[in-house]
């Protein structure tokens, strides 16, 4: 695994970081993502003393700017000679209604956006590069709630924090279902997963007080941040998966995602709605 390279998105903490210290420890490269210079450095040191690899690095990116998740995609290129894997994993929660630069809901634009535009921007490069190139994008089990209203895609109306949660839990669904068909034929996989309810603050940093405190106590009976990042390491790194595409998990097992995901035409007509957004 010396030579291979992942790009893993939201992993200066939580989730991420564990992801990023176990494909480490297997002898990837790791280049993390994080908004903070300084954070990312303080965790590209964690993870090196965590997995005892040096080859850990790191880039820098606004998830909810769409020039800088196309930034991000160009430092990338011109600083790694390959990209084998891509680790979708950046995600936020916000409880308020609030609109990013480009004026897209901010949990659309993190959640949704941000994955679609970046693996559009890295595809023919991960093409290119790698002979065996994976996706991973992390969804949740939330996205069973979600459902989708083309005429009100950001919930502008009726505003509901994990609503709209559920919301973008779902389009990453469809965007992997969609994009595995996209592929076929080609030498890249992608998949999508829950990664359980996990020990992270990821409900605590765009809500009011008490809403970080009800997250904080429903995070109070998850699994830790390790456990969590385990089916994604799965997925990243797992020979059993090889070729593999197109498919949800949970717990390192392919599961089912929710029947309103398979309904005919909404992955195409997402990926339509999607394309209209990208600025």
């Amino acid at each position: 695994m010396q030579d291979k390279i992942v790009l893993i998105t939201g992993s200066t903490a939580g989730i991420g970081k564990a992801t990023a210290v176990g494909l480490a420890k297997q002898g990837y490269k790791v280049v993390i993502v994080g908004r903070d210079a300084a954070k990312a450095q303080q965790a590209v040191d964690d993870i090196k003393a965590q997995s005892g690899s040096k080859e850990v690095d790191y880039l820098t990116a606004d998830l909810s700017s769409q020039k800088s998740v196309k930034q991000l995609a160009t430092d990338f290129k011109a600083k790694y000679p390959r990209l084998d894997v891509l680790v979708n994993n950046a995600g936020a929660v916000y409880n308020k209604y609030e609109l990013s630069v480009d004026g897209i809901e901010m949990q659309m634009a993190i959640n949704h956006m941000a994955y679609f535009i970046l693996t559009m921007e890295l595809l023919n490069y991960i093409k290119q590069t790698s002979p065996s190139g994976r996706i991973v994008n992390v969804a949740s089990h939330s996205h069973y709630g979600g459902k989708l209203d083309f005429d009100d895609l950001f919930m502008a109306k009726n505003y509901g924090g994990y609503t709209m949660y559920e919301r973008t839990k779902l389009c990453n669904v469809l965007f992997t279902l969609e994009l595995a068909e996209r592929l076929k034929g080609s030498n890249v996989t992608v998949n999508a997963l829950h990664p359980g309810v996990v020990k992270t603050d990821i409900g605590k940093k765009h809500g009011g007080w008490l809403y970080a405190l009800g997250w904080g106590f429903f995070a109070n009976f998850g699994i830790s941040v390790d456990k969590g990042a385990a089916t994604s390491i799965y997925l990243a790194s797992s020979p059993e998966v090889e070729g593999v595409s197109g498919k949800y998990w949970a717990k390192s097992k392919h599961k089912w995602h929710s029947r309103y995901s398979q309904t005919e035409g909404l992955k195409e007509k997402l990926w339509e709605a999607t394309e209209k957004l990208v600025k």
